[in-house]
């Protein structure tokens, strides 16, 4: 009684199934028909839809960066993808994939009405089974793989992804019959040559390897084009279950699936009997270890060239990339790094300081100075760039980000005398008072011992020379800017205004520098416990800011970038025409074709008289100043602008400089507890130890600048500094 019963259910499903499939087939040759549309509703989208996306949403693809010279550096992407052309196709594994997958796959229309019945009547009993035919697969692992994947890292768009997932994969009747649909409407959007190719290019291997091309190279070493018999079988196999039949993990389940691949090719007459026996008997040949897939980050760029291509990914998501499309767009993206020019900065960021060295960065940026473009060409650090902390590994943009906290000293000094050249209040051969001390009641402060008291609870900003009384009671600007002596510049920034002295930092290139809170260089918080934290160091150290002291701003006191840094002196040294350090040459799509990213234009930020004249005010720190002894011990000759800095009790260095050919800044720093209170120590290789050390700018970064730049000029003849305009030589000069 039970077994009739259970068979007049059978016979039941069978009818309604042969009703539901003759429905599928008027809802293919009139699509007008309502039962389609309402399989399409219980789906959750239209089968119009769905084909819709199958042509329109392109497949993720490997994103590849490269130097200046087009040789890759690095690729980007979230789905390790090599795309193949039909024709970029073995032989052996079109016919293996069809072979165990869809042998009638040249015969049908999309589905095989067979297969599909038997699934669906399986699938209705409690059970599954598959029988879908390649061009169904197709569909559903475009699905999977392509238009439902998560496009960013947010909790929502995963989440999304996730369901759209779960629905291609579902096992319903109402799927698998839209699913058939879809397949017959592709079919007559797509030749069977391009459906097989689509299909190899979007399907997932063991080890998370997209596509045939990837697979070839990641599994064996060689192109979708040259995969052997053997080789296609297991590939082939693979697609059924690639987490049960990763050859790595399960290497005797992934052989049976491959041998049983082979059988079916011989059932199919597209391989010889003892071709296939003899293709059992080789080993797997995968690569040892797992797929030989590059990284997916700047990682790949390696422990030289990783902070530069840091800087690109960054530099184009502020220029309006998501993320998504960067990884995922298969761009070319053509950089400004000159691979030599890197090495010679990274080759002598690592003679000053070990890159095990702990809790000490030294970094170094090089700019290309023009009138039309600042082209960053290196971004090094002794440190290697890196996920291995044990290593001394990072992967904080060191050279390019505001990471050092503790500053750049009296290399801020630049934009003082800029400024007070811009308000006509000295020229760079004016005379400044420069006594050893000084109590400014201007910037006023909290109590310090032996500071005059100037206001209720409010006392003079004091500060003093460093050293003994060696500058003399007064001296001129430009003899100024070679031996930096604090109270000369504190004392020109109180005629000259705060406000100017701020504006100049931002405009000849602190940007980001001067858009970030002073207390950790980061983004501003309102809710942060000091007034560093809830302000930019702009509004901060500005005229109506609320710094203590706030002619600290002179001497260098706060979180800075060094590439910014860096193109300062570029924009000094391009006659006062700032433009963004930009480290993009071209960006072509996967097509080809040019893709334009938004960046800044090019600024004049000051009169180009003005910065030849600020150049000439820097041009003595090599041959007379605090970077002399540097310069000599690399052999440098050749006409430059300079300036040294250097912060309270030695916590942070910087040596910025340039020639009309390159310009750069190095600094040395604490990345990790910055405020630790240990000095550093030179010369030698710099470790924090003691209250002893004697850290300078005219030291470590100085010998950074000089000992990289020497080498990557050399053979290139030194240039004229531009001459000073007359009226920029003296104050109130118009």
């Amino acid at each position: 009684m039970a077994a009739a019963a259970g068979r007049a259910v059978s016979v039941v499903r069978f009818l309604a199934l042969c009703v539901l499939a003759g429905l599928l087939a008027a809802g293919v040759l009139f699509p007008a028909v309502g039962a389609a549309g309402l399989v399409a509703n219980r789906a959750g989208e239209t089968v119009e839809a769905m084909s819709s996306e199958l042509t329109n949403v392109p497949p993720p693809l490997v994103t590849t960066v490269t130097d200046s010279a087009s040789a890759p550096i690095a690729t980007l992407y979230k789905q390790y993808r090599v795309p193949a052309a039909p024709e970029e196709i073995s032989e052996a594994m079109k016919w293996a994939l069809i072979s165990v997958e869809d042998k009638r796959f040249y015969e049908h229309r999309g589905v095989d009405w067979k297969g599909t019945l038997r699934a669906a009547i399986s699938t209705s009993g409690g059970t599954t089974q598959g029988a879908s035919t390649l061009t169904q697969q197709y569909v559903k692992n475009y699905l999977i793989n392509v238009v439902h994947r998560a496009k960013s890292d947010g909790k929502i768009d995963q989440e999304v992804a996730t369901i759209g997932q779960q629905r291609a994969r579902e096992q319903s009747i109402v799927r698998k019959l839209k699913e058939a649909r879809v397949a017959i409407q592709l079919e007559t959007k797509m030749s069977k040559a391009q459906i097989l190719a689509g299909y190899l290019n979007v399907v997932e291997f063991s080890g998370h390897v997209y596509g045939v091309g990837a697979a070839a190279r990641a599994y064996f070493g060689t192109t979708a084009k040259e995969l052997t018999v053997a080789q296609s079988a297991l590939l082939a196999g693979v697609v059924n279950n690639p987490k049960k039949l990763d050859p790595w993990n399960y290497p005797v389940e992934a052989i049976q699936r491959r041998n049983l691949v082979l059988d079916r090719m011989v059932e199919n007459r597209k391989l010889a009997p003892a071709d296939a026996e003899k293709a059992k008997t080789e080993p797997l040949g995968v690569a040892p270890g797992g797929p030989k897939k590059p990284a997916a980050n700047c990682v790949g760029a390696g422990p030289e060239n990783g902070f530069f291509c840091q800087y690109v990914e960054d530099y184009l998501l502020k220029s309006g990339m998501s993320q998504d499309d960067l990884y995922t767009g298969g761009y070319t993206i053509r950089t400004t790094l000159d691979q030599r020019a890197n090495a010679e900065a990274k080759r002598s960021a690592e003679e000053q300081v070990r890159k095990t060295q702990p809790n000490v960065a030294n970094t170094l940026s090089l700019i290309r100075p023009g009138k039309q473009r600042h082209e960053v060409v290196a971004l090094a650090a002794n440190r290697d760039y890196g996920p291995d902390a044990a290593q001394g590994q990072t992967m904080t943009g060191l050279p390019s980000e505001v990471s050092n906290v503790t500053g750049a000293g009296s290399s801020y000094k630049i934009f003082t005398a800029a400024a007070a050249l811009e308000q006509r209040k000295a020229g760079i051969a004016s005379t400044i008072p420069t006594p050893q001390s000084h109590a400014s009641p201007v910037f006023v402060s909290g109590f310090k011992p032996g500071c005059p008291k100037v206001g209720q609870g409010t006392w003079a900003y004091c500060l003093s020379n460093y050293g003994e009384d060696t500058y003399g009671p007064s001296m001129s600007l430009q003899q100024a800017l070679a031996t930096s002596p604090n109270t000369g510049f504190v004392i020109l920034e109180e005629l000259t205004g705060m406000g100017p002295v701020v504006e100049m930092a931002r405009k000849l290139g602190m940007r980001e520098t001067m858009a970030s809170n002073a207390a950790n260089g980061r983004a501003v918080n309102p809710n942060g416990k000091t007034a560093e934290e809830k302000s930019t160091q702009t509004a901060f150290f500005g005229p109506t800011g609320t710094s203590p002291g706030k002619g600290s701003f002179t001497l260098g006191v706060s979180p800075t970038s060094g590439l910014e840094l860096a193109n300062v002196a570029a924009t000094i040294i391009s006659g006062g025409m700032w433009c963004p350090p930009t480290p993009i040459g071209q960006i072509t799509d996967r097509d080809g074709r040019p893709k334009v990213i938004t960046e800044a234009p090019c600024e004049q930020v000051v009169e180009e008289g003005l910065a030849n004249t600020l150049a000439v005010g820097m041009s003595k720190d090599a041959s007379e100043g605090t970077a002399r002894e540097a310069a000599r011990f690399a052999g440098w000759d050749r006409p430059m602008i300079g300036k040294t800095g250097t912060t309270d009790v030695s916590g942070s260095a910087t040596f910025v400089g340039a020639t009309p050919q390159l310009a750069g800044a190095a600094m040395v720093f604490r990345p990790d507890a910055p405020f630790g209170g240990l000095r550093f120590v030179n010369p030698g290789n710099v470790h924090a130890v003691g209250k002893d050390g004697n850290m300078f700018g005219g030291k470590t970064p100085a010998r950074t600048f000089f000992g990289a730049v020497s080498r990557i000029l050399d053979g290139q003849p030194p240039l004229p500094l531009p001459g000073p305009d007359p009226r920029f030589e003296r104050a109130g000069r118009r």
